[in-house]
């Protein structure tokens, strides 16, 4: 119960690895805001966690109303914010997934066949100015925009714990993802910066930034690709949101008391 007594707002929590950060939470004794955009995840989230102590806050993140209103709602069931985990996110549509696992898979054929990959294709060249902003709006304006209202509640209690989810894009970069990649590099800035501001009000600001997970938003990756992407990991598999709550809840907790504006990396060791 390393979290009894403290109230923590999980944003994305309808699936994958927010799901998993929300069901810890509650079992280590937290009172957990659910927060995602689509009602029906939240709603199994908090089925799932199964305690009273879970309440269900449903918000677009990138809406800087529809934050402040979330904010609110949580001031009215409780007097303080102990903990934010800045995790929602979006990825590619399925129709736009299937075109990349299918180009994809085209170059590791050429690449086996030939040497090289000769099909001329570049992401960057076909993304529109909506996709682009639309990465940068959930990922980082949400960050943001979560942590400027949580902040707001942590600092007049000068005790607080931020942790953004950020990802192994940032660190390496993604073919075929660059405005994911950005977007998660961002939130790696951000994290760094926002740590060193509030160090001495006694609120700390770390990220996770893991590798391949097995998630809703991963399922999408073909069979293929999956393969060849294991190969690079050396513990030969891929991660669960299990694993990766695990490591948010030592953030939160009191167990990293001396840790504040870093970036832990759970990869299987592939980084």
């Amino acid at each position: 119960m390393r979290l009894q007594g403290r109230v923590a707002l999980i944003t994305g929590a309808g699936s994958g690895i927010g799901r998993a950060i929300a069901c810890r939470f509650s079992q280590e004794g937290a009172t957990v805001f659910v927060n995602d955009l689509i009602v029906d995840r939240a709603k199994e989230t908090a089925r799932l966690c199964d305690n009273s102590r879970t309440h269900l806050l449903p918000a677009d993140v990138s809406n800087s109303r529809q934050v402040c209103s979330l904010f609110k709602a949580i001031d009215l069931k409780s007097k303080h914010l102990d903990i934010l985990v800045n995790n929602a996110g979006i990825a590619e549509s399925r129709e736009r997934w299937h075109d990349l696992n299918r180009r994809a898979e085209a170059r590791l054929a050429e690449r086996a066949r030939d040497g090289k990959a000769k099909t001329l294709w570049n992401v960057t060249i076909e993304m529109s100015k909506k996709n682009w902003h639309a990465m940068m709006r959930v990922h980082l304006d949400g960050t943001f925009l979560c942590s400027r209202e949580a902040l707001k509640r942590m600092s007049r209690d000068r005790t607080g714990a931020i942790i953004n989810l950020s990802s192994t894009a940032a660190l390496t970069g993604l073919p075929d993802a660059p405005h994911y990649a950005a977007a998660k590099a961002g939130v790696l800035g951000f994290t760094r910066s926002l740590a060193r501001e509030v160090a001495d009000q006694g609120i700390r600001v770390n990220a996770l930034a893991p590798g391949f997970i097995e998630t809703p938003m991963t399922a999408e990756i073909s069979s293929t690709l999956k393969a060849q992407l294991i190969k690079a990991i050396p513990a030969a598999r891929w991660g669960t949101p299990e694993e990766i709550a695990a490591i948010a809840l030592f953030l939160a907790s009191d167990d990293s008391a001396y840790i504040t504006g870093q970036c832990l990396s759970p990869n299987g060791g592939m980084l």
